[in-house]
């Protein structure tokens, strides 16, 4: 068991916690007097060495010792929420309900909206071969046909929004201007300001380029499914 533990990170360790209390994220940071945010960021996996004297007011709300969170050997007041199976489980990520466009693009009025269509991905899988955190990835259907082959009219994907930098070169989610658009994208060496080449894997349209600044990176796609 405690390899188990050693083996998760604090940001797992905290929000299998939260889950297991029943609280969301506004209890605990109201409690603990800390902003919001300071606690997103840790969930995240965006804050590895955050400061230790909120931590500690956290560590006391979840009624687990400060070590638990930073290593996983401390005491947990009642059941441990990291169990022999931990990694094994399934964990839900959000579906959200906007379409990105493989053509001209679709406007985003509300980013986060669900459909209550959440999908659930294997925790190690997530863990070992994306290496993202789950609060970060969402679930999109895209539309059109820009990306074919890559990508059919709609294909679901699995977008990690922890990775904005296009190189190395991928598919991503972006916004660029006129719509949300899933494209690939290169970096263009040596140019100044900073410019990126969107590019569609259907021949039939032209890629084009933008500075970073004229289009906002959503997230790289790491996966996408199909129906037969």
């Amino acid at each position: 068991m405690l390899g188990i533990k050693m083996s998760v990170q604090m940001h797992e360790r905290l929000r299998a916690r939260i889950r297991q209390l029943g609280m969301s994220v506004a209890d605990v940071a109201r409690e603990a007097g800390v902003n919001r945010s300071f606690v997103y960021d840790i969930l995240r996996g965006k804050s590895l060495v955050p400061n230790l004297e909120k931590l500690t007011r956290i560590a006391g709300v979840v009624k687990v010792e400060l070590e638990w969170l930073l290593t996983g050997k401390g005491t947990v007041h009642g059941d441990d929420p990291i169990t022999d199976d931990y990694h094994n489980e399934f964990v839900a990520i959000q579906y959200v309900a906007v379409r990105p466009s493989m053509g001209g693009g679709a406007v985003v009025e509300q980013a986060e909206e669900r459909s209550g269509r959440d999908f659930h991905f294997r925790r190690a899988w997530i863990r070992d071969r994306l290496k993202a955190a789950p609060s970060m990835l969402r679930v999109m259907a895209v539309q059109g046909d820009s990306m074919l082959p890559t990508l059919n009219d709609g294909d679901t994907i699995l977008v990690d929004m922890n990775q904005r930098n296009p190189s190395p070169s991928g598919v991503f989610v972006l916004h660029d201007g006129m719509g949300l658009v899933a494209k690939r994208l290169e970096h263009v060496p040596m140019s100044e300001p900073p410019r990126v080449r969107i590019i569609s894997d259907n021949a039939r349209y032209s890629p084009y380029e933008c500075t970073s600044g004229e289009v906002n990176i959503i997230g790289r796609v790491r996966w996408y499914g199909r129906e037969m």
